[in-house]
């Protein structure tokens, strides 16, 4: 159900690669509450997604980046400005990759070429990107920005591997430039720690499918969806959480507070 909470916002949501990811379910809600935005990824993740099916659905642009590189950028932000017709109210930060997850290097034998790069793509496009907002002024008072990230960032999932430590980063920019985003000009930079979820990148990892059905055996309310998300996402960019900056918010049905469930314990009772 639709209740305009976002009538009259504009924005940019980078990552929506297909109707699986987070991204795209709330680039699917923002549309529903009265929100505009321009969609973005890096061009070949364009060709390997359905952006444009999603950009008809919602009657969006597609302005394609690379979110690690300033000049691309700054062309997004300079012309999303132009398509929306002002500063922006909200940014989702969605995007994130590890070469050495995806080639199979252990975490104990990186290719550092491919951790640099994961870590530009997963964590340091985030400082660049609200960068690139903050100089060139483009985000409205009380605008927010959001950057998706897992709690692999403050605890040990071996086959998470080098992601975990780019959310770690990822999470201190949110922090650190957060303070100057706030002080300066009222804006607000929250991260969501979110389920894991069936994403293509989240599909990635070693060992997904037993994982995702232990965090849910764990979870009082079982795994949050995509879906769970994108909503918990819209929250953060209305009004409602005008207060609400330099947070990691868990969306994940209570999975970060347990330390066993009866769910859990039953499995190996069981044996």
């Amino acid at each position: 159900m639709a209740y305009n909470l976002l009538k009259g916002k504009k924005g940019i949501i980078f990552g929506a690669l297909d109707e699986n990811s987070i991204a795209w379910k709330t680039a699917e809600r923002v549309h529903e509450e009265g929100g505009e935005f321009v969609l973005t990824n890096a061009p070949i993740a364009m060709r390997m997604g359905q952006i444009k099916e999603l950009a008809e659905k919602t009657n969006s642009e597609i302005i394609p980046a690379d979110a690690t590189n300033l000049e691309d950028l700054q062309n997004l932000v300079s012309k999303a400005q132009e398509i929306l017709g002002g500063k922006l109210d909200f940014v989702l930060h969605s995007i994130g990759m590890s070469v050495n997850v995806r080639k199979g290097k252990h975490y104990t034998e990186q290719n550092y070429d491919w951790t640099h790069k994961g870590w530009d793509v997963s964590a340091l496009s985030f400082h660049k990107t609200m960068q690139v907002l903050y100089k060139e002024d483009a985000m409205n008072e009380w605008g927010s920005i959001v950057a998706l990230t897992y709690m692999a960032a403050q605890r040990v999932f071996p086959d998470y591997n080098d992601m975990a430590d780019n959310k770690a980063y990822l999470e201190s920019i949110a922090r650190s430039f957060g303070y100057f985003f706030g002080k300066d000009k009222n804006v607000r930079v929250n991260t969501i720690s979110q389920s894991p979820t069936p994403t293509t990148a989240g599909q990635g990892v070693k060992g997904f499918d037993g994982f995702i059905a232990y965090a849910d055996k764990m979870s009082p309310l079982g795994n949050a969806t995509a879906m769970d998300c994108a909503n918990y996402t819209i929250s953060l960019f209305s009004d409602l959480t005008k207060r609400v900056t330099l947070q990691n918010l868990y969306n994940d049905g209570g999975f970060s507070n347990m330390g066993v469930s009866d769910a859990v314990m039953e499995t190996f009772m069981d044996e």
